[in-house]
């Protein structure tokens, strides 16, 4: 009989088991079962186009949806279609490690920019006990130049090595969150009527973010049981950016546009909003994994049996890059921070042991659906790179004479090269819209970056390998071998 240990062990393994045994098939069925892999291969690649064809359809849906949501006045809208938003607060959460006061300042200013009543707001400054001195002076710095904007500015201090916890912006939160809730038991405020922001502290946001935010909250059947996921931008600092850097921050934010259209898999990511309800009775943010941004929705799906989900907005937030002072350090931080996000492949057994637990509170179908989001997710994410365009060519250039005289030989090559014509329809898309989501132009810039902008996406399919697939399986394999990830900071700077 296994142990909990053991079993939750196991459970770590699989994600990582099953994309390994993928690779090593796939290599040696090139050489001793070639035919078999040209079927696989073209049966996968007609999986992928559809794939993209189905990504397309909905990173085109949610692009029209955005257009037309941020021409609404939504302060306008809430003020005159409303009478039961004037009993909601904000609470806005922004953590701080030591970022330089040029990041803080722009993040702090859009929010100022976008309040609706000052005396609705309340802004956190979560900082760490291991950078007081820094903490202090921003904290010092926001009360100064923003006091007047909000309602009240409150700070928090993390402590060092508390037990039960890893250092990161999770266990930041938890005691941020748990500090807050005795302010807010202290103002008598009703935890439904608290809405509760997490930004990154690099974020812009919207102008009209908290005001749109709020009419989606007064006008949902059930607020607290949902969240409420922005459009993610990382082009705060696009131009200074590297190529790299560029490709993947739209690729990141065309996932996130394609999640906010389809809705059946989409699960909070980075800056987001909730219920500070729904934060109470999920435990406030978990304290010792990396992916906290996405785990506290599973942790609220889990605490209300399934009955939870995300309501997608159709206005962005913006956030900077992982640019650093040089093109190697700046493609180091892309690959650290690629692995972090991929780190949340820790889902998988968390979801397995404690949908088990749930038993029959929690329908199956409903907990196939999630394990399955999240394991193909990382599988995908690890191996689609990898097998169309290497393991895809393997047994044709391996393949012995007896198979290259065959038909299908002869033919797979230039059906592969039609369907990959096909799947080049989402890299064009993505090339096209990538353009009006640039922010302005710097003056500094010449005019033809423009034309780099668009010319970039060839680098797409390197980039998906050595700054997306190997980051995943590394990952992965971290997690298979029990060699645990903490949590890195991703360092962003701005020229």
């Amino acid at each position: 009989m296994l142990s909990d240990y053991q079993r939750y062990r196991l459970y770590e393994m699989l994600p990582g088991l099953s994309i390994w045994l993928t690779l090593i098939l796939s290599i040696v069925l090139s050489f001793i079962r070639p035919m078999w892999m040209i079927y696989f291969i073209i049966l996968f690649d007609i999986y992928w186009v559809l794939k993209v064809a189905n990504f397309a359809f909905y990173l085109t849906l949610s692009w029209s949806r955005f257009r037309v949501t941020k021409k609404i006045d939504w302060k306008d809208k809430l003020s005159h279609d409303l009478d039961n938003y004037q009993d909601k607060y904000h609470v806005v959460f922004l953590t701080l490690y030591n970022e330089g006061w040029d990041v803080v300042e722009t993040a702090v200013q859009s929010v100022c920019d976008a309040v609706y009543d000052r005396s609705k707001f309340v802004i956190v400054v979560a900082g760490e006990a291991r950078k007081e001195d820094h903490y202090n002076d921003i904290l010092s710095r926001i009360q100064n130049k923003f006091g007047n904007c909000f309602g009240d500015v409150v700070g928090t201090l993390h402590p060092v090595d508390l037990s039960g916890e890893i250092s990161g912006k999770g266990s930041n939160l938890n005691y941020a969150e748990i500090e807050m809730k005795k302010y807010i038991d202290n103002k008598g405020w009703n935890y439904d009527n608290v809405i509760t922001t997490i930004f990154d502290i690099d974020t812009v946001c919207h102008s009209q973010y908290f005001a749109y935010l709020t009419y989606l909250y007064c006008t949902h059947p059930n607020p607290t049981r949902s969240s409420y996921q922005p459009i993610a931008l990382y082009n705060n600092n696009m131009w200074e950016s590297p190529a790299v850097l560029r490709i993947m921050a739209f690729g990141t934010t065309f996932w996130t546009m394609t999640s906010l259209a389809r809705q059946d898999a989409l699960v909070t990511f980075s800056s987001h909003s909730m219920s500070f309800r729904a934060i109470v009775d999920a435990g406030f943010h978990e304290r010792r994994i990396v992916s906290e941004d996405s785990r506290i929705f599973y942790q609220c799906l889990l605490v209300y049996n399934g009955n939870y989900e995300v309501t997608p907005m159709y206005l962005p937030v913006s956030m900077d890059t992982v640019r650093d002072e040089n093109w190697g350090q700046s493609v180091k931080n892309l690959y650290r921070q690629q692995r972090r996000w991929a780190w949340g492949v820790e889902h998988v057994p968390y979801l397995i042991n404690e949908f088990r637990k749930k038993g029959k509170l929690i329908p199956f179908w409903k907990k196939f659906k999630w394990v399955f989001i999240e394991w193909e997710g990382k599988w995908s994410w690890s191996l689609v790179a990898l097998i169309i365009t290497i393991l895809g060519r393997l047994p044709m250039w391996v393949a012995p004479d007896y198979v290259r005289q065959s038909a299908l030989f002869f033919n797979a090559p230039h059906i592969l090269e039609v369907l990959m014509i096909m799947a080049m329809t989402g890299m064009l898309l993505s090339a096209v819209l990538s353009i009006p989501l640039l922010p302005k132009k710097p003056d500094s810039h010449p005019h033809h970056k423009y034309i780099i902008m668009v010319l970039q996406w060839l680098l797409l399919p390197i980039t998906l390998i050595f700054i997306s697939a190997i980051p995943a399986i590394d990952a992965v394999t971290h997690l298979m071998f029990g060699k645990y990830l903490g949590f890195n900071i991703s360092q962003k700077k701005r020229a």
